[in-house]
């Protein structure tokens, strides 16, 4: 059986095929297309390609597939998977090569691979965040040249900032310097209020997100995205514990012999993910019904304790771990009749 690896790039990646005595039996830079792909592998006996996980590993992994060989998309955080590869003399063929002996020898750490759907779900969000950050930029904009010219644009929802800009009796003259970015954000609503009512019609479908719903601060933005992110519960082994590490929501540890010293948040994982778990721990903490209401008052408690920061990171942390339960176990949220655990972890 021959080992393949590649180095894949944005424009051309480097490829290696190895025998048995992994010795070279092919060595190619190619363009990182479809066709220079095929060139390099097809008619091929079918073989074992690695790959590292990256922003066009799973579209070069489907290809290749279609092409009859065994794909494996690699952790590139799994540092034994590189060898003794020197990183002061870093090349696309020594870095090829360090791969091509990883797939020969069976060292390397396969990474999840997201299924189309859930690839499709993960593009709609990123594409809707990107929405919002371009319209709260041209809202500051908007903000920054009223109050220039002695104007004020009053608070409230991004989606009727143009009726309170219209609502203003500005100068034609400040109309006219104004309306590339009223049309701007006019028709940026109107595409983030259609994706909005497209994700929202799909959450109302889908099961998963209906049971995560269930919990408080959750709506259909934060339980899609916190579906697509987690993608598979059973990669975690069951574990609450290693979610809450891949999100980036457990402290950093420097701890060696008898001194312990924990810090800030690792911020590993989605950002987008946290900071929607934080806006849900804010609506907890601020909540005044009977939902949540064992939340709340732990994390009151937390505040008088550590401060209101720590606490809504502890809680965003523990909303995670209860979102995760859930989906696990295929359970909709319930109050737990004995007192929360104050233990912040």
């Amino acid at each position: 059986m021959e080992y393949g690896a590649i180095d894949v790039h944005l424009r051309h990646s480097q490829i290696r095929i190895l025998n048995d005595d992994e010795s070279v039996v092919f060595e190619a830079r190619i363009e990182t297309t479809r066709a220079g792909l095929t060139w390099a592998f097809e008619g091929r006996a079918p073989l074992r390609i690695l790959l590292e996980s990256g922003t066009d590993s799973e579209w070069v992994a489907q290809h290749l597939e279609g092409l009859g060989h065994e794909v494996i998309v690699a952790d590139p955080n799994y540092a034994a998977m590189y060898g003794a590869r020197s990183r002061r003399v870093k090349t696309d063929k020594r870095d090829v090569a360090a791969l091509a002996l990883a797939c020969r020898r069976g060292i390397y750490r396969r990474a999840h691979r997201v299924p189309a759907r859930t690839r499709a779900l993960r593009q709609t969000l990123r594409i809707r965040r990107q929405l919002v950050q371009v319209r709260t930029g041209l809202i500051s904009v908007l903000r920054a040249v009223l109050r220039q010219e002695g104007w004020r644009l009053r608070s409230g929802s991004a989606d009727r900032v143009v009726t309170r800009l219209d609502a203003l009796e500005l100068s034609a003259d400040l109309q006219a310097r104004l309306a590339p970015v009223r049309a701007s954000v006019l028709a940026i609503t109107e595409q983030l209020v259609a994706l909005g009512e497209a994700l929202s019609e799909r959450a109302t479908v889908d099961p998963i997100a209906q049971r995560l719903m269930s919990a408080p601060g959750v709506g259909d933005i934060l339980a899609l995205t916190f579906q697509s992110v987690v993608d598979d519960p059973a990669r975690f082994g069951g574990d609450a514990g290693r979610l809450s590490a891949y999100l980036g929501l457990v402290p950093r540890e420097q701890s060696s012999g008898e001194r312990q010293h924990r810090g800030h948040i690792t911020k590993a994982g989605s950002g987008e993910m946290r900071s929607l778990l934080v806006q849900a721990s804010w609506v907890i903490w601020r909540g005044q019904g009977k939902a949540g209401l064992e939340l709340r008052r732990w994390v009151h408690a937390l505040a008088a304790r550590r401060g209101r920061r720590v606490a809504i990171v502890a809680l965003a942390r523990r909303l995670a771990r209860i979102l995760y339960a859930m989906w696990r176990d295929a359970t909709e949220f319930r109050v737990r009749r004995e007192p929360l655990a104050e233990a912040t972890r």
